[in-house]
């Protein structure tokens, strides 16, 4: 690996970590010793990077701190590439819209030697031969999710139930076949899933369901968690049962 390469990815690790980070981390993933990691972030200071810590302790990038747009390696290049032909490929029009503008402008912004990554990407996602038919507008959806607004929707179930429900949007999940709309639900007391194909009808309110986008997102991850430990448990009581 070049060196200028080596200090790039030193500082993506940095950008991408919340919490310092140490040494003999750094040197495991790029694969050099702790005492190469010392040099390299001693040069990275002395160029101006505002790189913060110590030996034995940690590092940190202070996060002001930005590098120049479109300093991408060949993996994420190829990366970007195959995220923006998946989204493409499954997401709502105004999302697969702009997975191709994306593309389209990275492509444009890259220097010429680069672009073969993405024109001649190793790698490639399948195309959708399952397209789902939404019962509301995601793009508004996702609009209403960042403000903090409330949904009514009447949904039908798979035993072609129909039922009306007052929700607070988290966010739109997208699998293979079909999207997800995640939401705290008043009629259930309790964080519910949609699919967005057996939403019959879906009125955007102006009422505001009073929490922050961080707390019920956090609220959901937190259900989630406890959801998939539950799952755990009785998975593995099943198991010593047999």
């Amino acid at each position: 690996m070049r060196r200028a390469d080596r200090l790039f990815r030193l500082i993506q690790i940095l950008r991408r970590s919340r919490r310092s980070v140490t040494a003999q981390v750094i040197a495991g993933e790029l694969d050099i010793s702790v005492r190469s990691v010392y040099r390299d972030i001693a040069d990275l200071v002395r160029q101006g990077v505002p790189i913060h810590g110590e030996a034995g302790v940690g590092y940190t990038l202070a996060r002001q701190y930005d590098m120049p747009p479109l300093m991408l390696t060949p993996e994420e290049l190829e990366a970007a590439a195959l995220g923006a032909q998946w989204v493409a490929e499954r997401g709502d029009p105004g999302l697969a819209n702009a997975a191709r503008d994306l593309l389209s402008k990275i492509t444009t912004a890259i220097p010429n030697s680069l672009r073969r990554f993405i024109t001649e990407s190793t790698l490639g996602a399948p195309e959708n031969h399952l397209p789902v038919t939404d019962g509301l507008d995601l793009a508004k959806t996702r609009t209403w999710i960042r403000a903090g607004r409330k949904l009514r929707i009447r949904y039908r179930d798979e035993s072609e139930q129909e039922s009306e429900r007052m929700v607070w949007p988290v966010l739109v999940g997208y699998t293979e076949t079909v999207r997800l709309l995640a939401a705290w639900c008043e009629l259930r007391n309790d964080f519910r899933h949609f699919r967005t194909d057996r939403i019959v009808q879906a009125d955007f309110l102006d009422q505001r369901h009073g929490l922050t986008v961080r707390d019920l997102r956090r609220n959901w991850e937190l259900h989630m968690s406890n959801s998939r430990a539950l799952r755990r448990s009785k998975t593995l009581e099943k198991a010593q049962s047999k």
